[in-house]
């Protein structure tokens, strides 16, 4: 019956009361003694003293651990606050009572999300690192890469992060600005090459061999010793080019010089238009590519050396183009200068190898130069001596249109002629004027160059006071006849009332030209006046002997004798002039 009971018993609630009054009753039937009883509820009481302990003990050292989870989670808190650079952190409870346990739990949300905040700005600095420590190896020229830089965990705050980022960002500044120069050489080393004919890839590849790929810009060297040599080479590239092109330019000009020597034909000239074409230009505007290039350059030396040792075997043949050249220009400005004599002495220099032919052009050069500033000082001289001989033409014939006794018939032509006549009167009556300016002018010149003004070979000065002599005495004989003519119509009027017969009228009185005709262009302007100084000289001579012929009769000898001895006085010989 008790051996039933005791599994329904278990079944039940099972306390320590139930679980004595059990023990009780197994003791009732056993017949346990009351100090077997003692004894076992003493052991029984100190064996559950033992398991109290244990349990405390337990739970004292699970207390204190919570406790050190509770101070390491406060203090792992505040460092990540302090690495984090934040003082409070959102969301954290400030109460400071409660179970441990309920403290833990309000801690370990904060200290899992700081925890994440934390892994998160680690990244962040690490990354920000990472391309700083790229770029400073970029701009060192550093190939080997370290690795990923260490992150300072004891400061991950937002400022120190931003201080990174605002040296990354001056960095890639200095980045972009480093890459624009390279571009910018490379660049400039590419129309250099060009412009000098040179390898392009093989001279940036000397510098540095990331320079020659054009696919990548970022991945181009921007280091202080890649900007160093390629700002050397753009200099000594633009030395090259400054004295190809000095060189150039040289052979460009000597090339010229030559081909307006020898007379080269255009289209020999134009095989070199690529030559001559920067002849005067800066060196900024040859740009062209392989303008400067040592080929060409090669080709003009080879050409002027040609040209040259062209020159030397026609130095005879150019230096007497240029004494024809200077022979023209004096012979336009009337001076008269000694052909032969200057021929040959080019032909005495040339032959004696005593100068160099590039002087002796030289000089004829300045020979010529000279030349024409003579004949730009006597231009307006020369203009007024062909004025005033033209003058002179009209005027002699104007006398011999005056001579002519049919100058009045209506002949074809005569009108012309009437016209001529009245514009030659009024050229003749300038004479005076234009001989007295043209002396002052001559004058004013001899003072000012301290030379006599010739007229091939002549002296002006004298022709035209001889000029002015033979005019006087022109116009002294032209009066004196006028008397005769006079005094012969009164003789022949008293012979017409005496004989009564009227004799023929004398023909009219004339004088011969003072210049040769200007048609004659066989003659030159101061043999033509020359000539025509001695016609007017022998024409007066002749009116004079021609008006000495007897016309009266017999019955009037003394008259004649009157007349003949005035018509001597007028036969004596002209004044010579200086």
């Amino acid at each position: 019956m008790a051996a039933v009971e005791a599994p329904n018993i278990l079944v039940g609630e099972t306390t320590c009361n139930s679980l004595l009054q059990q023990l009780q009753r197994i003791w009732d039937e056993v017949g346990e003694s009351d100090k077997e009883r003692d004894k076992m509820l003493l052991q029984l009481e100190q064996e559950c003293l033992d398991v109290y302990k244990r349990k405390v003990d337990l739970a004292a050292k699970s207390r204190a651990k919570l406790l050190q989870a509770l101070a390491n989670a406060r203090v792992e808190l505040t460092s990540l606050l302090a690495a984090l650079g934040e003082k409070t952190f959102v969301g954290i409870s400030d109460k400071t009572s409660g179970t441990i346990k309920e403290q833990l739990s309000a801690i370990a949300p904060a200290l899992e999300q700081l925890w994440k905040q934390k892994d998160k700005r680690i990244k962040e600095f690490a990354d920000v690192q990472s391309q700083i420590q790229k770029i400073c190896d970029e701009i060192a020229g550093t190939t080997e890469h370290v690795g990923t830089p260490a992150v300072d965990e004891s400061d991950l705050s937002l400022k120190k992060l931003d201080e990174f980022r605002a040296q990354l960002l001056e960095l890639q500044t200095e980045k972009s600005e480093r890459l624009n120069k390279v571009l910018e050489f490379v660049s400039t080393v590419h129309d250099l090459c060009a412009v000098l004919g040179m390898d392009f890839y093989g001279t940036v590849t000397e510098v540095h061999p990331s320079l020659k790929d054009s696919g990548g810009v970022q991945s181009k060297s921007i280091s202080n010793d890649t900007l160093s040599r390629l700002s050397k080479t753009v200099l000594s590239l633009q030395e090259d080019k400054q004295k190809r092109l000095h060189k150039l330019q040289r052979l460009a000009t000597q090339l010229t010089d030559l081909w307006n020597l020898m007379d080269t034909s255009a289209e020999e000239q134009s095989l070199f238009n690529h030559v001559t074409c920067n002849i005067s230009a800066s060196v900024n505007e040859v740009t062209n590519p392989g303008a400067l290039a040592l080929d060409l350059i090669e080709q003009a030396e080879v050409e002027v050396q040609r040209l040259d040792q062209l020159k030397a075997s026609r130095m005879k043949e150019i230096s007497f183009k240029k004494q024809a050249e200077l022979e023209e220009i004096y012979a336009r400005a009337h001076v008269e200068v000694d052909t032969e004599a200057a021929r040959g002495k080019i032909l005495a220099l040339i032959d004696s190898g005593n100068v160099e032919p590039s002087q002796l052009l030289a000089d004829m050069d300045n020979q010529i130069v000279k030349a024409k500033e003579v004949a730009s000082s006597r231009k307006d001289i020369l203009d007024k001596v062909e004025k005033w001989m033209s003058a002179c033409e009209e005027e002699s014939w104007l006398e011999d249109y005056m001579m002519d006794d049919n100058r009045y018939n209506a002949s074809r032509g005569a009108h012309l002629n009437l016209k001529r006549a009245e514009k030659a009167r009024i050229l003749v009556n300038k004479i005076p004027a234009l001989v007295e300016t043209l002396v002052a002018k001559t004058h004013a010149w001899e003072e000012e160059q301290g030379l006599t003004f010739t007229y091939d070979g002549v002296p002006l000065l004298e022709m035209l006071d001889e000029y002015a002599m033979l005019r006087h005495d022109r116009e002294e004989e032209k009066r004196r006849m006028r008397d005769q003519k006079k005094f012969h119509e009164q003789m022949n009027t008293e012979q017409e009332a005496i004989f009564g017969s009227k004799p023929s009228p004398a023909r009219p009185l004339s004088t011969k030209k003072v210049m040769a005709l200007r048609a004659n262009g066989n003659a030159t302007p101061s043999r033509r006046l020359s000539s025509a100084q001695q016609n007017l000289s022998r024409s007066i001579n002749k009116d004079r002997k021609r008006d000495m012929r007897p016309v009266a009769p017999v019955n009037y000898v003394s008259l004649l004798k009157e007349d003949a001895t005035s018509c001597i006085s007028g036969t004596e010989p002209l004044p010579s002039t200086p």
